[in-house]
């Protein structure tokens, strides 16, 4: 039988020199006015390069494919700076902190936050049925902007969510305060690992409370910091990405469901005693991400 899909094949017409001059060009940026290559764009720009004299779109398609080449997409990615003392400190740091033994009178807890949309339909849903997925309408109302924070101790298998209308040094100096008095009272120290931002400064504590309560704060808190650049050593980052996926990707329209809405996934998270097996040591780094290092000799 055959196939009902078969596969369309297309005679090579370009040589080794004419591959690699066109794998050139789609690695190179598109010309004014476009914001990526498109495969007639390609085609049209190889001719005039004259490159080949003629050629289809689809063989410049089986070109990107056997090269595993995707001009149209683009990925957002952290890119740390080459050969960088401060950003090696930063991450050999919190790797030997992932290192450290669970310890319930030193918790670790990864601190991180994340904007969040809040968006209502204009109208209702269309509900899955046998032969067709839910629909709904492409117009929707901007309900404003939530902040969330996450909490996340790795080796206690725990993570919450605080919901706050801004991100603001006063809302980061009550996180720190609910950590020591709420979260975990009877610890004798809490080691934070979180980012670089300036509203994550243990100065911001006396900028908020009395310098008495803000020194009683900060004697129980031991604070690392992830190095710029380098948001992906810190695993409250995963957590929030987990959320992101798992609870908030469709219309939240207000901060009150928001908060219903991540207290529910957290609680539950935390039931199933999820949590992030982190396996990259400094091991790792000083082998696979070499180029980091100032002199990986010494």
């Amino acid at each position: 039988m055959k196939p009902r899909h078969p596969s369309r094949i297309y005679s090579r017409k370009l040589d080794g020199e004419q591959e690699a001059r066109v794998i050139a060009l789609v690695c190179s940026s598109p010309p004014e006015g476009y914001a990526r290559w498109s495969l007639r764009l390609l085609a049209d720009r190889i001719v005039q390069l004259n490159i080949i004299d003629e050629i289809s779109h689809e063989t410049i398609r089986q070109v990107l494919a056997d090269n595993e080449l995707k001009p149209w997409r683009k990925q957002e990615w952290c890119i740390p700076p080459q050969a960088n003392a401060e950003f090696v400190y930063h991450m050999e740091d919190i790797l030997d902190v992932y290192k450290r033994p669970a310890d319930p009178t030193r918790p670790l807890v990864c601190f991180d936050e994340s904007p969040e949309q809040l968006v209502r339909e204009t109208r209702q849903a269309l509900p899955i049925e046998a032969g067709q997925p839910e629909r709904y309408d492409h117009e929707y109302h901007r309900e404003g902007v939530a902040n969330m924070f996450m909490f996340f101790a790795p080796l206690q298998n725990w993570r919450s969510v605080k919901v706050t209308e801004r991100r603001t040094k006063t809302d980061w100096a009550y996180c720190m305060r609910d950590l020591v008095d709420v979260h975990f009272p009877q610890a004798e120290k809490i080691v934070i690992v979180q980012d670089q931002l300036n509203t994550h400064s243990p100065a911001c504590l006396y900028e908020v409370f009395t310098p008495i309560e803000a020194r009683r704060i900060l004697e129980r808190l031991e604070f690392h910091s992830t190095p710029k650049h380098g948001s992906w050593l810190n695993m409250a980052e995963i957590e929030l990405s987990v959320l992101n996926r798992q609870c908030l990707n469709r219309c939240i329209p207000s901060q009150a469901i928001l908060i219903r809405e991540t207290d529910v996934w957290a609680s539950e998270r935390n039931d199933k005693q999820a949590t992030v097996n982190w396996q990259f040591a400094t091991t790792d780094a000083r082998t696979k991400l070499k180029r980091l290092y100032p002199s990986i000799d010494a």
